[in-house]
């Protein structure tokens, strides 16, 4: 067995192959996870600092030198607190784990079922809140809605959003191809930017982008217009075929049959 392991073969391609392949890896899975969330500013300031000390140090700079070193530890402490949410949320999908195992996703029909209802619910100037989750999991918000585990279809939707029942009021999330809960209360945003208009379901929204990866479909009850949020912000007033061109993106889901024709889905 020693004499495998210290082997020219393994020695010279077996480990360099497997070093660059694990760390490549490693390094892609940060980048999604990174990518997913608000902190690709964080690595641009801190990549940004970096170059700044090290010409000030190569350039013999002692003044800038010393106030860089002093101001270091603040400036990284300060940062933590800034992003803490980013920061939250990058440890919460590495907890997560699952890195080995498929994601479940939804299909293209399932996709067009949302869109289906969420265009009868526009016409209808009917509100409503509907979540796709991603990587992250919602256990605690699932777990405080109205537990459903059904089948995805247009015609549950609606009958969900079209009346005011007791869940009409809440969010639906879905998980792969099953609709897992209804009635569920999102976290709403402390956004100050975000237009005074926006209503609650529009800041629910909002800050489920922001606490997780998940990708929220959002139709007004005032005008009708049909929204998505995901990765800390909202894309308000798209047309369902740009809606459901970020769903693919984001959701990663294959057209099994194209739309029957352009602005209508088959639910």
């Amino acid at each position: 067995m020693d004499w495998i392991l210290n082997s020219w073969v393994v020695k010279m391609i077996l480990r360099p192959v497997l070093d660059v392949g694990v760390l490549s890896f490693l390094l892609y899975k940060a980048y999604r996870i990174l990518y997913q969330t608000r902190a690709i500013p964080l690595l641009r300031g801190i990549f940004f600092m970096v170059v700044i000390y090290l010409l000030a140090v190569g350039l013999k700079l002692d003044t800038l030198t010393w106030i860089l070193n002093f101001l270091a530890p603040g400036i990284f402490v300060g940062l933590a607190i800034v992003f803490q949410p980013e920061l939250r949320k990058i440890f919460t999908q590495i907890g997560q784990g699952g890195w080995f195992t498929p994601q479940s996703r939804p299909k293209a029909q399932h996709v067009d079922a949302v869109l289906t209802a969420c265009l009868e619910l526009s016409q209808m100037r009917r509100g409503a809140l509907i979540t796709f989750i991603r990587k992250v999991g919602l256990k605690n918000i699932v777990d405080r809605g109205t537990p459903m585990d059904a089948e995805l279809t247009s015609a549950l939707l609606l009958t969900i959003f079209s009346f005011d029942t007791p869940l009409h009021d809440g969010g639906t999330i879905i998980q792969g191809e099953r609709l897992v809960s209804a009635g569920c209360f999102y976290p709403l945003s402390e956004n100050t930017t975000i237009s005074k208009s926006f209503g609650t379901r529009h800041r629910a929204a909002l800050g489920m982008a922001e606490e997780s990866d998940a990708v929220t479909v959002v139709v007004s009850e005032e005008t009708g217009a049909l929204s998505l949020a995901y990765n800390g912000a909202l894309h308000y007033d798209l047309s369902p075929e740009e809606a459901r061109r970020r769903l693919k993106e984001l959701l990663e889901f294959k057209d099994e049959e194209e739309p029957t024709e352009k602005g209508e889905f088959v639910g």
